[in-house]
């Protein structure tokens, strides 16, 4: 069987759409793929020509285009029938040369296939800087598909060594081609590029070059002293990022080849904002929200770093993970750690600062590092019932730490932890909870959350006597607060000017499975407290409190007793940290509006015996 051999037919037009849609992430990284073309032909030109100039030059064209020219390598007329013939071709070029493909930033023909995503036409002039000999080419390429080759005879002749590229705007892309696009693009991309690359804008009545490219990285660069540098560092995070940094961190790993700065941000971000990072490449921009540079705990930094031995995705604008990004990680999140580590172990105004500012971030790295968990306990402060202190602290001036795993149960038991002389830890926000459990199994600390019998032992129940007096009122109490789905009880605890404490949580959040009651000591209370309660919540009324042992004297049927219970559940539920619901609202006004009534009449209802009336 004869077999014929054939080359595949490539839909140019499929292609870029292609590119347009899943590769790239928009028409603006046409102007990134021709400036790396012309980077990379200025570097093989460079290994043939250390002295070259090294210039890219863009400015507008006829009919709203776009000519970008530069002093590269260029092409002989058999090197453009190689490279552009089949577009992604690489060229032996390289290897003549002596130059590897690490050295360049991207690959000739995709780079300039990407121009089509703007434009129906691409026109390329070159000549060779090896071959002077070699006559200039022109090759123009259509969307198409088709393209046309030609050398230019003597006459025609007069470019200078280096490529001139020229695009015009495909109908609904004049805006990517206009000259105040072209020069932030240029910027964005291409200012920490090591050439000389500058655009040609309108001044007054005529124009003038603009340049756009620095010629030192901005964290290499020389400075007078060192607050000029940290001055300097702040204007180009100001520029770049968009914010005036805390402090700044440098940043070297000589495996990638990277350097850089990590800029701690001036505010706080909440856990989880994600970490999206400034990257160059070979200072080419890769990407301004380049994520997983640091692990998820650095969320208090932004980083811009140049790298020459990190790999891009295909489309360039993120970084491949391989076993270098891996290793480099590792460093950069060994380099920020030890950044944080110094930086509390100092009693600097920037230390402090920085723990106002960020100590969350420190909190969710203390969770995985034991040196930074000895650090949290030494240097921030936690909320208590002895004020802001540190855990070392508490821990010094008490037997043992003891801590609530929410906010809200440190707010229903806090002030009476306070007046029994009981040092309680609030554990309740974002990480605390954990760093206290992992603290507690590091020797030398005794650390435990609050037990069942911290909380029952202070509840104390009122005598068979006083039990008897208040039974009827006990009685309406618990027909009132039914529709709260709230059980009213009476004990004594301090401080005795609280008149009510909440125990519990809504929406029968206590009605735990088997075995529950253990690990949660407000539902193992529940359980002591009344077990035959079918409310989910207990409304413990202080019988030490005056308030409540005249609320108890008044007549059950009066409307002032049932505002006065409202007014106290109402309390308890704020004092436990809880938001109002509509209907809660309401009847704190209705009850808020009762109790002036009967204040306003100038006396209360009747009471059962001689003490007087509900107070007012």
């Amino acid at each position: 069987m004869d077999q014929v051999g054939a080359a595949f037919q490539v839909d140019l037009r499929g292609v870029v759409d292609l590119l347009a849609r899943h590769l790239y992430s928009g028409p603006n990284v046409y102007l990134r793929e021709l400036l790396q073309n012309g980077v990379d032909a200025i570097t093989a030109r460079h290994a043939h020509e250390p002295d070259a100039p090294a210039t890219i030059r863009l400015r507008p064209w006829r009919d709203d285009g776009l000519e970008i020219s530069d002093s590269g390598v260029g092409l002989t007329p058999d090197e453009a029938r190689e490279l552009l013939a089949t577009v992604g071709r690489s060229s032996k070029r390289d290897l003549d040369l002596g130059v590897g493909r690490q050295e360049f930033l991207g690959q000739f023909g995709i780079g300039l296939l990407s121009a089509f995503m703007v434009a129906d036409e691409i026109e390329l002039v070159s000549r060779s800087a090896v071959d002077r000999t070699a006559p200039t080419v022109r090759w123009t390429g259509h969307d198409d598909g088709r393209y046309d080759l030609a050398e230019l005879s003597r006459r025609d002749d007069d470019a200078a060594p280096g490529s001139v590229v020229r695009i015009r705007p495909r109908r609904g892309m004049e805006h990517w081609l206009a000259t105040d696009t072209v020069a932030a693009l240029a910027v964005e991309f291409g200012s920490l590029l090591p050439c000389d690359i500058a655009v040609e804008v309108p001044l007054g009545a005529g124009t003038a070059w603009r340049r756009v490219s620095e010629p030192e990285l901005p964290w290499e660069r020389a400075y007078p002293h060192e607050l000029a540098r940290r001055q300097g560092l702040a204007e180009f995070c100001e520029r770049t990022l968009g914010f005036t940094p805390m402090a700044t961190i440098d940043l070297k790993v000589p495996l990638a080849g990277l350097t850089g700065v990590a800029f701690v941000l001036p505010t706080a971000v909440p856990p989880g904002a994600g970490g999206h990072h400034r990257v160059y490449l070979k200072r080419m921009l890769l990407g301004n929200r380049v994520s997983g540079l640091l692990p998820d705990w650095a969320f208090f930094v932004r980083c811009v770093v140049d790298a020459t031995a990190l790999t891009p995705t295909a489309s360039r604008e993120q970084l491949y993970s391989d076993e270098v990004l891996l290793a480099t990680q590792e460093a950069l999140a060994q380099t920020v750690r030890q950044w944080v580590i110094d930086l509390l172990g100092q009693q600097s105004n920037l230390a402090k600062l920085f723990i106002r500012t960020h100590h969350l971030a420190v909190r969710s790295l203390a969770l995985t590092d034991d040196a930074m968990l000895d650090l949290v306990a030494q240097v921030l402060p936690f909320e208590s019932t002895d004020g802001p202190r540190t855990l070392r602290e508490i821990a010094d001036d008490n037997d043992e730490v003891v801590y609530t795993s929410s906010l809200e149960e440190y707010r229903r038991v806090a002030a009476v932890a306070r007046a029994q002389g009981v040092v309680l830890v609030n554990a309740g926000y974002v990480y605390d909870g954990e760093l206290l459990e992992r603290l507690s199994r590091r020797p030398g600390w005794h650390i435990r959350p609050l037990r069942q019998q911290d909380i029952s032992q202070v509840l104390s129940p009122v005598d068979p006597t006083r039990e008897l007096e208040i039974l009827d009122s006990l009685a309406a109490a618990v027909e009132i607060a039914q529709p709260l789905d709230v059980q009213p009880l009476v004990r004594r605890f301090e401080p005795d000017a609280l008149p009510a404490i909440l125990l519990g949580g809504r929406d029968d959040d206590y009605h735990l499975p088997d075995g529950a009651a253990e690990d949660d000591p407000w539902a193992a209370v529940l359980a002591d407290l009344e077990p035959e309660t079918g409310g989910s919540r207990q409304l413990v009324l202080n019988d030490a409190n005056p308030t409540i042992r005249q609320w108890v004297k008044l007549d059950p049927a009066s409307p002032v007793f049932a505002a006065g219970l409202h007014s106290m559940y109402v309390s308890a539920v704020l004092l436990s940290g809880e938001p109002l619901r509509v209907a809660e609202a309401e009847l704190m006004n209705q009850s808020l509006s009762v109790l002036l009534q009967a204040g306003l009449a100038g006396q209360g209802p009747a009471a059962k015996d001689d003490d007087g009336p509900f107070p007012h």
